[in-house]
């Protein structure tokens, strides 16, 4: 099947494969599951499809969905397989030690070749907008919280004649449409993104925004996934790079090597609060132990003299 056809019941790619874990690579405009009866196509369709004797009936939709990806976005999507695996994932998630990298296309050409794009988001409540979020500050913006993404330039082209720049966009955190909303907020929406353009850009076939990176830092074996690269003139010729800046596999490289050391000072720091807690609970003891000798020889001296006097 050619990629910028639409996904079927059939389509489905698997990019990992074990006894606890399988990653697909999502397609576009698919959803991961529903609870609506007419929605016969979904990833949970796919995965009964191909794997039918992977189906928990236990579960609700029949397959434990480690995260999420937008409707629009494609890329790499963990499925647990079973419920010890699921819970070992969902503590590397809610630990936020899971590393994700998206490639987009964003419209027009970004400046800054790095920055970290960090906007409060919240739901927006304004009449006609409920189904979308914002950032601080925008009216009817509700209840918004701390979210950070970095953002790297690694091309600029042109998409069907407009300028474009191809990115690397790393959430620090995960917070609805994130991605979406810090592109659309500064200026460079998604290219395809027909909610955040408000439903001005209609023309691409698909939203430009792919998990290309997935890294799930399981014991003992990490879980590291790439899905490929779907923005290239091969797969969509009206994609034509003009000026590379640096390449994907380098910056992933670095992006890894840069998140493996941060993970490395979080846990040198969890184990140091871990002996500073041992240390002073065995000063406390110690302290105990002291006042109890003390109050022991007091007692034993009243008891001689007492003995004494007889």
């Amino acid at each position: 099947m050619m990629a910028t056809e639409p996904a079927s019941l059939e389509s489905l790619q698997v990019l990992h494969h074990s006894s606890d874990y399988i990653v697909v690579d999502k397609h576009w405009d698919i959803r991961i599951d529903s609870k609506m009866w007419y929605e016969k196509l979904t990833v949970q369709e796919q995965l009964r499809h191909s794997f039918p004797e992977l189906a928990d009936p236990s579960t609700y939709f029949g397959f434990r969905f480690c995260h999420q990806l937008d409707f629009s976005t494609s890329g790499a999507l963990c499925v647990a397989l079973n419920k010890a695996a699921a819970g070992q994932a969902y503590h590397c998630f809610k630990d936020r030690t899971v590393t994700k990298a998206y490639l987009s296309l964003v419209r027009g050409w970004v400046k800054e070749e790095t920055q970290t794009l960090d906007f409060s988001i919240g739901k927006n409540s304004s009449e006609g907008k409920t189904h979308m979020m914002c950032i601080e500050g925008t009216e009817g913006c509700e209840n918004p919280k701390p979210s950070q993404t970095e953002l790297t330039v690694l091309e600029y082209g042109l998409y069907d004649g407009d300028p474009v720049t191809k990115v690397l966009l790393q959430p620090l955190t995960g917070r609805t449409h994130q991605l979406r909303v810090h592109c659309s907020a500064i200026g460079h929406p998604i290219v395809g993104d027909f909610t955040y353009s408000s439903g001005a850009d209609v023309t691409p076939y698909r939203m430009m925004l792919h998990a290309h990176l997935l890294h799930i830092p399981l014991e003992p074996q990490p879980l590291l996934v790439f899905a490929g690269d779907p923005f290239l003139t091969t797969v969509d010729p009206k994609w034509l790079p003009q000026r590379p800046f640096r390449t994907l596999s380098g910056t992933v490289e670095m992006l890894l090597e840069r998140r493996a050391e941060d993970n490395r000072k979080k846990k040198e720091e969890e184990r140091e609060m871990v002996r500073t807690v041992e240390q002073r609970r065995k000063g406390s003891r110690q302290h105990r132990t002291e006042e109890e000798s003390e109050e022991q020889r007091t007692l034993c001296r009243e008891w001689l003299s007492e003995w004494a006097g007889d």
